[in-house]
């Protein structure tokens, strides 16, 4: 063998952990929180009719209901890394799963339309915080060879806690004979929908017993041996621990606590980087993502499409995401982010805009003409699965490695606020403007998928294979 050979294998050697099924299942674990965010987000789309229904809503009022829980979205994310690195990653899941457990119990037996927004505003804080901590635990533990892998799992949790939801919905539906306010148990069926999301909140919690804290929160507060003990389990015990543990003291000393004052800076209020992460976030929720799995149900069955199964091509959207998560997950570390993101960028442009061109035909005896329907409904899988290949986990992945240690956690946190954000304005609005006009909102979303490729090329930086320690 020759030298370079035998530098390549003892290279090969060092970057697979020794125990890279335990590394997985700590990712897995974390990403329990993924499966939930996916699951919450999703769930409220099987209801939507049925709270129209019952509380005799119009348009408005409806999306503000199902938009208030990205409020809480928004203020979990933004305070969930300072409470990270108050009280350690693993109690942060812990205090997030309890949230969602009380929050699914709330929303199941609500007494009023009010106290109903209420439990998905304590919901949406879980979720903010789970999309906060799920992706920068992960990307702490894992070891950098197997980190845009590891780190697309809380992606992949996510769709399928979308297509899980949606699975339940449509049996449920299914069991109330197509009624989402017939009784099941004593309940109407879209109350126990979003009821049964207890059981993978009380999971995730009892999940988070099972997994290690993360070395550099350990480190942060001085328990420098336990670090290297975690170290030796996902880096495996060739890589030289001393070193490791030094390279992240060393940079921990460099540092302070990140907090919001330390994201300032720059020609326009935050850092450059800081304003990369936020545009990475806007992005991936104008495309309008969400409206495919809050309101897909409603936007079928207002084309014409039979209840029942609306519900059933929501579930096949999910299973689409599925196949592009699982695309991205494989392609992540292999060609790159930004390459993802792009090709994703180009796919989605192409569906949207079919979309926009299906829905500016009217509608024939209540439903789209039938050429016109078959491409809104191919067109809308092909959007999902271009979304699930490139922007659905290079974001994810990206938001917890772009940025430098010193303001990682209070950036992925202003980051991630600003995804919640953008997500509320396209929740919020998508009801109202599709009443206005269903295929001018496509042509709006056309427009920004389009505009995130430009964006992606000029700012945009490759962050693949590199240690978290030498962002900069």
């Amino acid at each position: 063998m020759t030298s370079t050979a035998q530098t390549r294998a003892t290279g090969a050697a060092q970057a697979q952990p020794d125990h890279l099924g335990h590394v997985i299942f700590i990712a897995a674990a974390a990403a329990m929180g993924g499966f939930l965010f996916g699951y919450d987000s999703s769930v409220i789309n099987g209801a939507v009719e049925a709270v129209r229904d019952r509380y005799d809503i119009g348009s408005a009022a409806l999306a503000q209901v199902i938009a208030i829980a990205l409020i809480g979205c928004a203020v979990g994310a933004a305070t969930a890394g300072r409470i990270a690195d108050r009280i350690g990653r693993i109690r942060c899941m812990q205090i997030a799963a309890v949230l969602f457990t009380v929050s699914a119990v709330g929303s199941a037996l609500p007494f009023t339309l009010y106290d109903l927004a209420f439990w998905r505003v304590v919901g949406g804080f879980a979720i903010g915080m789970a999309s906060v901590i799920g992706p920068a635990y992960i990307a702490e533990v894992a070891p950098p060879a197997y980190r845009g892998r590891l780190g697309s799992f809380q992606q992949a949790a996510i769709v399928v806690g979308i297509a899980v939801s949606q699975l339940v919905n449509w049996g449920i539906l299914n069991a109330a004979d197509g009624d989402q306010r017939g009784e099941l148990l004593g309940l109407e069926a879209w109350q126990l929908m979003l009821g049964v999301m207890v059981i993978p909140a009380v999971l995730y919690g009892l999940l988070s017993f099972a997994i290690p804290e993360s070395p550099r929160y350990l480190i942060s507060v001085g328990k420098r041996e336990r670090a290297r003990e975690i170290l030796a389990e996902v880096e495996g015990t060739e890589t030289d621990l001393d070193a490791r543990v030094t390279e992240i003291e060393t940079g921990m000393r460099r540092e302070e606590k990140s907090s919001f004052k330390d994201l300032l800076g720059g020609s326009f209020f935050f850092k450059p980087i800081v304003w990369v992460g936020i545009g990475l976030s806007v992005f991936q929720q104008f495309v309008g993502i969400n409206v495919a799995f809050y309101y897909s149900s409603t936007l079928w069955q207002s084309v014409g499409v039979d209840p029942t199964d609306s519900f059933f091509y929501s579930f096949t959207t999910s299973i689409i995401n599925i196949v592009g998560t699982v695309i991205a997950m494989i392609f992540v570390d292999r060609i790159g982010r930004r390459p993802l993101a792009i090709i994703g960028s180009v796919g989605m442009v192409i569906g949207l805009a079919l979309e926009a061109w299906a829905f500016s035909f009217d509608l024939v005896g209540g439903k789209l003409p039938e050429t016109q329907g078959w491409v809104a409904l191919i067109a809308a899988h092909v959007f999902v699965l271009f979304f699930a290949l490139s922007w659905g986990v290079v974001v994810w992945v990206m938001l917890g490695e772009m940025f430098p240690n010193r303001i990682r956690a209070a950036a992925l946190g202003v980051a991630a606020a600003a995804q919640w954000i953008a997500n509320w304005a396209i929740t919020a609005s998508f009801p109202s403007l599709a009443d206005w006009n269903l295929s001018v909102t496509y042509v709006i979303y056309t427009a920004f998928a389009a505009l995130s490729i430009p964006f992606v090329l000029k700012f945009v930086k490759e962050t693949k294979g590199k240690r978290l320690e030498e962002m900069g």
